[in-house]
Order: C-alpha cells, then sequence, then structure tokens
C-alpha cells in the first residue's frame, strides 16, 4: 500500500521548469486518447477489488468470492467492500476516500459517463454498502479488517486467504475523528448520487452520515492514537483529525443544506489557513479539496461569507502551476506532477481532479485566476489536467500506459497478490501463505491482467521498474482511480 516514505527531496532545476512549460504548450498530443475505452477501464478495476460474495454480473472472471466471515469474530457482519491495494486488508480509512471521490466524480461528471454511469454506481455502491454495515453500531465505526502483519507476511490470493481476520473498531473511549469524519463525508456525498435515483437509499446514508459525523465530533482523537499498532505505518493519519471534520461538515452541508453544518465551516475555516498543506489532497490531508468543494458555491454567487476558501483556492491553483517555484509540487521532465513519498500517482489524479473541477466552477462564473503576473484560466487548468490524464494513458518518455490493459504497452509485473498468482479457476488447490512467494519473485508477467488498475507509477526522472518489489511505484490503488473516474469521464465528452 501507499506509505508515505520519502525516497525523493530534492528541488526541480530551472531548466526543467521551462522544459515542462514547452512540453505542456507545444507538445502535441500523441494520436489522441480513447478515453471512452480508458473510463471503462478505470471502473472495471473496482471490481477487481471486491471483497465479499461477488454478484452474478461480476465481470472480472478470474475472482472470487473471499473473506466471507469478515467481522464474525466481533459478532458483527462486515463483508463485503475493497480491498485498498495489492494486498488483502480492509483499510476503511482509503475506503472512505475512494468512495467519496467516486461520489464527487458522478456529482461532477456524470452526465458525461454514458453506459459507464451504471458502473460507476455499482462501484459506489459497493463501498456505501460496506460503510454502512461499519457504521451498524450507534457509537461504534468499524475502521478495519485484517491483521495487517501477518496479511504482509504473505504472498496469497483473497479467496486463500488464512492470516488473522481482526475487525478494529474506534468507539467513545477510543476515537477517531479522521477515519470517522471522512466516512461521514463518503455516506453524505453519495446520498448526493442516490439522490433522485434511490430515494430511500439516498435518505438512509444522508442520516447515517449526520450520525456518524456527530459521533466524530463529539468525540474527538486521531485514530491513530487510538489503534497504532493496526494502522501505522500502513495509514497512519499524520495531518490531524480537523481537516476531516471540516470535510465532513461540507459534504453534509451540500447534501442537506443545514445551517449547524454551515456554522461549523465558518467557525473552523481557520485550519485551512495558507501553508505547505495548502496544495495537499488525498486520504490523508483535505485542504484543497475541502477549499476546491465549498468556493463552488461563492463562485456560484450563493455563499459570499465563505469567500477565504475561494482565496485559498485560488492560492492552491497558483502554488501547483508549472513555472511557478515551489517546494511542494515538484514535475518530472516528462511532465507528471510529483510529490515526494509512496505511490505518487494518487497525488497526479487527485490533484488533476482538483483542477478540472475548478476550471468547470471557474468557467461557469466566468472567471480566472490571478497569480502574479500571469492569469490561470478554466482552459489553461483543464490543459493541465488534461496532460496529466495523457500522461497516465502512455504520452510520457516511456511511452507506457500506466493503465493496465490500456494501450500496447503497460505494466505487467504490478504488485497485487491476486493479480500475480494463478486464479482459482486456474489452480483450484490452495496456495498458502509463503506458497504464493514464488509468484511475487517470479520475473513473469502476471497471470490475471487487473484491467484498469493505475500503478503509483514512475519515479521523478520517468524511470519505472515494472517490477513488484518495487510497490511504491508498481503497486495500484483505490484511491488512485477514484478521481480519475471522473476526469476521464469529461475528456471522454471533451477529448
Amino acid at each position: 500500500m501507499a506509505r508515505k516514505s520519502s525516497f525523493f527531496t530534492g528541488t526541480l532545476p530551472a531548466f526543467r521548469v521551462f522544459s515542462f512549460l514547452l512540453l505542456l504548450f507545444s507538445r502535441p498530443i500523441i494520436g489522441g486518447h480513447d478515453y471512452r475505452d480508458a473510463l471503462s477501464k478505470s471502473i472495471l478495476f473496482f471490481e477487481g477489488q471486491r471483497s465479499g460474495r461477488l454478484p452474478p454480473d461480476q465481470r472480472l472472471k478470474w475472482r472470487s468470492d473471499s473473506a466471507l466471515h469478515d467481522g464474525a469474530s466481533a459478532g458483527v457482519d462486515l463483508t463485503g467492500g475493497y480491498y485498498d491495494a495489492g494486498d488483502n486488508i480492509k483499510f476503511g480509512f482509503p475506503m472512505a476516500f475512494t468512495t467519496t471521490l467516486l461520489s464527487w466524480s458522478i456529482i461532477d461528471f456524470g452526465k458525461n459517463m454514458g453506459p459507464e454511469l451504471r458502473n460507476a454506481l455499482k462501484a459506489v455502491k459497493w463501498g456505501t454498502d460496506y460503510l454502512l454495515k461499519a457504521t451498524a453500531v450507534p457509537g461504534v465505526v468499524y475502521v478495519q479488517v485484517g491483521d495487517p502483519y501477518s496479511d504482509h507476511n504473505c504472498w496469497e490470493r483473497p479467496e486463500d486467504m488464512d492470516t488473522l481476520r481482526t475487525a478494529y473498531k474506534i468507539d467513545r473511549s477510543h476515537p477517531g475523528s479522521d477515519v470517522a469524519g471522512e466516512t461521514a463525508a463518503a455516506l453524505a456525498a453519495a446520498s448526493i448520487v442516490f439522490r433522485s435515483r434511490d430515494p430511500s437509499y439516498s435518505r438512509l446514508l444522508l442520516n447515517r452520515a449526520v450520525k456518524v459525523f456527530e459521533f466524530a465530533n463529539t468525540y474527538r482523537g486521531a485514530y491513530s492514537g487510538s489503534l497504532h499498532r493496526a494502522v501505522c505505518p500502513f495509514y497512519c493519519d499524520v495531518n490531524g483529525y480537523q481537516d476531516e471534520l471540516l470535510w465532513g461538515a461540507a459534504w453534509l452541508h451540500k447534501a442537506s443544506r443545514r445551517r449547524e453544518y454551515r456554522e461549523f465551516i465558518a467557525k473552523n475555516e481557520v485550519i485551512l489557513r495558507a501553508g505547505d498543506t495548502i496544495n495537499e489532497f488525498g486520504w490523508d490531508n483535505k485542504h484543497a479539496g475541502i477549499n476546491i468543494l465549498i468556493s463552488k458555491e461563492v463562485l456560484m454567487g450563493k455563499a459570499e461569507y465563505f469567500e477565504s476558501f475561494k482565496q485559498n483556492a485560488d492560492w492552491f491553483i497558483c502554488s501547483i502551476l508549472p513555472g511557478i517555484p515551489h517546494p511542494q509540487v515538484q514535475y518530472s521532465p516528462g511532465g507528471l506532477i510529483f510529490k515526494a513519498g509512496g505511490s505518487n500517482m494518487q497525488h497526479v489524479t487527485s490533484l488533476s481532479f482538483l483542477l478540472l473541477s475548478y476550471s468547470n466552477y471557474l468557467s461557469h462564473a466566468n472567471r480566472v485566476v490571478p497569480c502574479g503576473s500571469r492569469t490561470a484560466t478554466p482552459a489553461l487548468l483543464r490543459q493541465l489536467a488534461q496532460r496529466q490524464v495523457d500522461y497516465i494513458l502512455g504520452d510520457n518518455p516511456l511511452r507506457m500506459s500506466y493503465m493496465v490493459g490500456y494501450g500496447a504497452r503497460y505494466p505487467r509485473r504490478i504488485h497485487h497478490r491476486g493479480s500475480s498468482i494463478p486464479s482459482v479457476k486456474a489452480h483450484p488447490a490452495l496456495i498458502g501463505c509463503k506458497a504464493g512467494s514464488i509468484y511475487f519473485s517470479s520475473p513473469n508477467p502476471n497471470p490475471n491482467v487487473l484491467i484498469g488498475a493505475v500503478v503509483g507509477g514512475p519515479n521523478i526522472t520517468d524511470a519505472f521498474p515494472d517490477s513488484r518489489p518495487f510497490f511504491q511505484e508498481s503497486e495500484p490503488t483505490t484511491y488512485i482511480n477514484a478521481p480519475l473516474v471522473g476526469l476521464l469521464a469529461y475528456f471522454s465528452a471533451h477529448p
């Protein structure tokens, strides 16, 4: 999974910035891309990450039922949900963020998805059905299933798991406002998605979101403190829980229009002062996402009292533009956004999603963003976001698509247990904990193609090893794909 260990701390030389500007504004797209095909594949990926009993319409046939007794040790049903990456743990924090971003993708770009909208809705509901189970007991949120140390000591298919499936929870005595706040955001965002499509389900989601947020806000604390051994260093929250509370309130306000959430947002806006985190957005840090989300109301003329969020959003846009010196966001020689730490592509897709969403909000309001001597127009933001998407799909120095199954050349040895071990259908006999190690070490391509999976991606020099042991580069995650769904939906309709 995408740990936050840093492996690059340098700054991008000026000539590289200049080179990227030339790349961005003058380099032609190599043959164009089939964004509709990429969109279909990006959603199909989520079926490969499913846990639990698979439905009859499951399309990735090499997967089978798995983890059918999750939660039994705690006397609850925690089957279903998603494996976050290439392992077999269900981590609630990134799963909730994935669900939020899938929902946001549909809210903003669902009209561009065509027939794929149906599959995108299924992807959201697979996440929310699990989150409803995880929050079924009042004052309790189950935030993880599976012991990460025993799991990471094995290389085995999810269908064969014989590792500990411990169910970890937060409660009043062991708070976790970060993961609970993100869970509330996911439920609230999904309630918007299903509002007109399934009103009763939408009400269930919103009512649960209200209760989970109240719990998160009343019993404050970081889940990394309550469950340190289970969640650190895997999904340890290093950014604090205040942003998740604000993020949850923002989505609840958007979903319910209740005054209490508006007042909560106004009271807590101080935590988003411009600084080192102004251009951060991901499962751990919600700062840039909150500013962009709330700014839409300001740009539509509905919430002038949130003007400070728009100012922050503008600062975020200016901080990420190529050619402006900043230590937090860099660009590779080939033009890829790069932030120090593991699984860089999570930053690429999340930040690009914000660029595109803000571009649309600005366009509808007939506004631009002043950045000193430069002006960031909606067209410029769309162009920058599209360049990132095109890099992922193959417009890069290696001419490699970083989406499995898209294009002629893509990663074949991804860090993913189920993909790298022969499927149950091909090899019905049990492959135990250590028996799968030969597949991890094998130089051969994975036998099962995890279509649509986007891996962590190349390093700052655009180099990519295509090797399972290099997990930071070769491991896919759900939260890489979730924002990419929205991006691909838009560009499939506006190539």
